[in-house]
């Protein structure tokens, strides 16, 4: 990581931690973007908390500028979940020749559910030799340890996960994503009902680049590539999650009143070719008191495994996970390569 050139595309939440490891590992910070005028035009200090760096957080209309001038060894991106909200920031880093990495969840895999949108970053990164990935905690936690419970195995049947995750540590855009603040009848409506279409109109959506992924459909993906299983059939469904007392959400700005939703769980299953069957669900939700995150996974068969990781912090795992993964992606091949084929997670020193 050492004098490593590095562009913070995104200076939200996550951006905090990033910037932050990025100088403990002896990275520099080349430049910064954003669309919050509220952080245009300061010092990334004010967001890191730390002394001044000179490095000024400029307009995302500057975006392709910056990154010339800067020319940095790598771009982390952290701004959305879905492919088709980053398409500009990962087009542009393909297009310029600029390695990058980013915390979107649809683009730990994203072959399985925008194949469009990704084969066309692929090209372009390829014609500019660089490299284009998503990380972040699922590398960890819902990836790497798993096909390690897996290697241990003499034979499996089922692979099972289940996270959890509280949607105020991530911003305004993925609580709305998960119907926090919906009402049941809201919520169906505009989330739920997105699921409840035959495999062959689910395909078409993919194929236009017009699905919405639960975090875990891109996951199966990334597993059965890591382990070599071929999906034959993959379904999600989103549940609605309710508390039995108000409780406020300050990303949202508002009290959710019993009854309506506090987020979802999005369960996916995904059945192969090797008879093996993935069944997870990932719960994001604003949290009440007694909540916390917990990652719980069952590999089944012989031997049974359970891994359960109880109060992890995900946030501040998501970041280190970006940030030790940069030397895979710069030694990468050119593409979009997703971090199943580059080896396992691990730290420089």
């Amino acid at each position: 990581m050492k004098n490593i050139k590095v562009v913070q595309y995104g200076c939200g939440k996550m951006s905090v931690y990033i910037m932050r490891y990025i100088l403990e590992n002896g990275g520099k910070i080349v430049g910064a973007i954003d669309i919050n005028p509220d952080v245009i035009g300061k010092d990334i200090s004010e967001i890191i908390g730390c002394d001044k760096t000179g490095t000024i957080v400029k307009n995302v209309t500057e975006a392709e500028t910056l990154l010339k001038e800067s020319n940095p060894d790598i771009c982390i991106i952290t701004t959305m979940s879905l492919m088709n909200d980053c398409k500009d920031a990962l087009l542009l880093c393909a297009k310029l020749g600029i390695n990058a990495i980013t915390t979107c969840e649809e683009a730990f895999y994203p072959f399985n559910s925008s194949p469009k949108l990704t084969m066309e970053i692929d090209k372009l990164a390829k014609e500019n030799n660089c490299t284009i990935t998503g990380s972040g905690y699922q590398d960890a936690f819902w990836g790497n340890l798993i096909t390690t419970l897996v290697g241990a195995s003499q034979k499996i049947t089922t692979i099972k996960g289940s996270s959890s995750y509280n949607v105020e540590d991530y911003g305004i855009a993925l609580a709305k994503a998960h119907g926090a603040g919906l009402t049941k009848e809201d919520f169906e409506k505009e989330i739920a009902a997105a699921d409840n279409i035959s495999n062959e109109e689910r395909q078409k959506l993919i194929e236009n680049g017009e699905f919405l992924p639960s975090y875990m459909w891109n996951v199966n993906g990334w597993l059965c590539d890591k382990l070599g299983l071929t999906i034959t059939k993959q379904s999600q469904k989103c549940i609605p999650t309710f508390c039995d007392h108000d409780i406020t959400s300050s990303t949202l700005n508002m009290t959710i009143k019993t009854g309506n939703c506090t987020g979802m769980r999005a369960i996916v299953t995904t059945t192969t070719e090797e008879g093996i069957t993935l069944e997870t669900e990932c719960i994001g939700k604003v949290y009440s008191e007694e909540d916390y995150d917990c990652n719980n996974w069952e590999v089944i068969g012989e031997p049974t495994t359970n891994l359960t990781i109880a109060k992890p912090q995900t946030v501040e795992l998501t970041c280190a996970t970006i940030v030790n993964r940069i030397p895979d992606v710069i030694m990468a091949e050119p593409g979009f390569i997703p971090t199943s084929q580059m080896g396992e997670l691990t730290k420089e020193f």
